[in-house]
């Protein structure tokens, strides 16, 4: 069952350029969602538009098998989102900035305490907010949205500003809501690295249309192609003649030569003859198939 479905979302500034084009993403519940594209590439966009915060021009959204435009009211009751860091109260505890939205959203106040505990700030009393580190003030707007008791949360670059240890408590802070509470999770992240501890399937997004939708697993497995192997060379130049020579498949990169995979007897039978013509070999590595690798593979080809 999917939580979130847009079907041909498209979208032009009103200066005619495209931003999106047939942007067509498929969310499982439960699942968390990684939404992955270069800076530009249309990823908070389509977030504000399945929001309904930009007026949604071609396509349509379905929000827990509904449409979005004739269920708006029902379905944002029920989605909980940080697209941009919410003004916070800063003479205000943690509970106080709470119970300011608690009577917004007109929901129960003992989701007030619950939120806390789950984000980890049940214990921060009367501390201002202003006192907050930039971690804790990211997780007092984590439970910001959490207050309604949201199915779907949808975070843009949550992780934006946070030191490492910020990083990894927010990762955990997430599968833990996604494992204990169920709730469907879509974000969106540069931060590649951090994205593949975390989310168990991904969309990726550029130029304004998405080159792949599914599982980490089903990315990798079609990737299989891009494993490669690097080469370091006293002279490039040489190397790559004789690499060409051998009919070898090798280009030109920034950190090297780049090779297809070899099997380690490929690999020792090609570095003898490097070194037998003269080239000296500083180091030959793997690349591994990482989601970094697949990344810079997919958008760059």
């Amino acid at each position: 069952m999917l939580s979130l479905e847009t079907h041909n979302l498209s979208h032009r500034f009103s200066s005619g350029q495209d931003v999106l084009r047939n942007i067509n993403l498929a969310v499982e519940q439960r699942s968390i969602y990684g939404f992955l594209g270069p800076n530009g590439a249309g990823k908070t966009t389509t977030l504000r538009l399945i929001l309904g915060l930009l007026k949604r021009q071609e396509g349509s959204i379905s929000v827990f098998g509904k449409p979005f435009d004739k269920n708006r009211i029902d379905i944002l009751r029920r989605v909980g989102s940080l697209i941009e860091s919410p003004s916070l109260y800063g003479h205000l505890s943690a509970k106080e900035n709470l119970t300011i939205f608690q009577k917004i959203y007109q929901c129960p106040a003992a989701n007030i305490p619950h939120v806390l505990g789950l984000v980890g700030l049940g214990d921060t009393g009367r501390k201002k907010a202003s006192q907050f580190s930039l971690g804790m003030k990211q997780r007092l707007s984590i439970a910001l949205a959490l207050l309604p008791a949201p199915e779907l949360l949808i975070l843009d670059e949550p992780t934006n500003g946070l030191d490492p240890n910020g990083i990894i408590e927010m990762r955990e802070l997430l599968k833990t809501m996604n494992r204990e509470q169920g709730i469907t999770i879509l974000i969106s992240s540069h931060l590649l690295a951090e994205i593949e501890k975390l989310v168990t399937h991904l969309g990726i997004i550029h130029q304004g249309e998405v080159i792949f939708q599914g599982t980490l697993d089903a990315l990798k497995h079609k990737q299989q192609q891009t494993l490669h192997i690097v080469l370091e060379a006293g002279d490039p130049h040489a190397a790559m003649r004789l690499l060409l020579d051998d009919g070898m498949e090798a280009l030109y990169t920034d950190g090297g030569i780049r090779l297809p995979a070899m099997t380690k007897t490929e690999i020792a039978a090609m570095n003898r003859k490097l070194v037998s013509a003269g080239v000296e070999v500083y180091a030959i590595r793997p690349v591994k198939n990482d989601l970094e690798s697949i990344f810079i593979d997919l958008v760059n080809p």
